[in-house]
């Protein structure tokens, strides 16, 4: 038997955040609107927030502030006037991180729906992260991204596509050569052999990389299609391990430095179109060139928003 609440423990009673759960091909999240950035933030309240036993439960929490009321908004702002929205995104154990591919997507279908922005079909619009501004597109069934360059985190490693480091995961029979590219934030790529080595390895535990880096990594573990390229575009089948969160059903950033990798690697047999598949979906990436020369990556897939709900403090 429990004894009874008093009225001041009450959830009722106490103060409340609305907050809306939503996912991109399965990676999830709490959004919280804070247009005037009022709302804190800091790392035990994220961490219970995100707890998927005691909490709502999601891979990361991601607060909707305009860029004016946030100091990395008001650096953005300073190049970029007219992006009025900054993502301000946590990992779920509270760490920061610079960027979630899947999140921008679900960031901007949360504005969308809950009417803070306009967004027709085929428009785009400009949201601050901590790795830039990036501009997203309103597909008819999902957004696009245009996640910037892409590049390899060792610069030795860009001459050759080379491996730079050297992983360690349960499952794997031994020590596995992988290739760490950044895409704003740091991931680690590791090919497997075979679907069935994929499926077997252990995420529950995370992967051991050497060298370490010292912001942490995501790990994509990734297996080929036979054969790799079909009617023009790449497929493979991804897994990954991610800094701050565990194992989790997509990783946006994560496809795109998969494909990424695996482009590198299949050399004059590769593509500039690929399409991911991981546990929670599907996601396509391609590689463009703007209209300056550079090489962009664009990252599309679905966002769907869940349901709503209160915080209490």
């Amino acid at each position: 038997m429990t004894a009874p609440q008093s009225p001041a423990d009450r959830p009722s009673d106490r103060p409340s955040v609305p907050f809306t759960k939503g996912h991109g091909t399965g990676n999830d999240f709490v959004l919280l609107a804070d247009p005037d950035g009022n709302a804190q933030l800091d790392v035990s309240r994220v961490a219970r927030v995100a707890d998927r036993h005691h909490g709502v439960g999601a891979d990361g929490v991601i607060r909707a502030v305009r860029s004016q009321h946030l100091e990395e908004g008001r650096a953005v702002l300073a190049e970029h006037p007219g992006t009025e929205w900054f993502m301000d995104y946590r990992n779920g154990d509270g760490s920061i991180a610079e960027m979630c591919g899947n999140g921008v997507r679900v960031f901007v279908h949360f504005l969308v729906e809950k009417g803070l922005v306009d967004l027709p079909v085929g428009s785009s619009l400009q949201i601050g992260t901590r790795a830039g501004v990036k501009t997203v597109t309103r597909m008819e069934h999902g957004y696009s991204i245009d996640m910037g360059p892409w590049s390899y985190l060792d610069a030795e490693a860009a001459e050759e596509s080379a491996a730079d480091a050297v992983v360690r995961a349960e499952g794997l029979a031994d020590p596995r050569p992988a290739l760490s590219i950044s895409m704003g934030n740091p991931h680690t790529v590791v090919a497997v052999r075979t679907f069935e080595e994929l499926a077997d390895l252990d995420l529950h535990r995370g992967p051991t990389v050497d060298p370490h880096p010292v912001h942490g990594t995501n790990v994509e573990f990734v297996a080929a299609h036979e054969p790799l390229i079909r009617e023009g575009v790449g497929r493979i089948r991804m897994r990954v391990h991610e800094r701050g969160v565990g194992e989790t059903q997509s990783c946006g950033t994560g496809a795109c430095a998969a494909a990424a990798a695996m482009r590198a690697w299949a050399g004059p047999e590769g593509s500039d179109s690929w399409l991911v598949e991981v546990p929670g979906g599907v996601l396509a990436v391609d590689f463009v060139m703007t209209e300056a020369g550079a090489e962009h990556v664009v990252l599309s897939g679905p966002a769907e928003l869940v349901f709503d709900g209160e915080l209490h403090a």
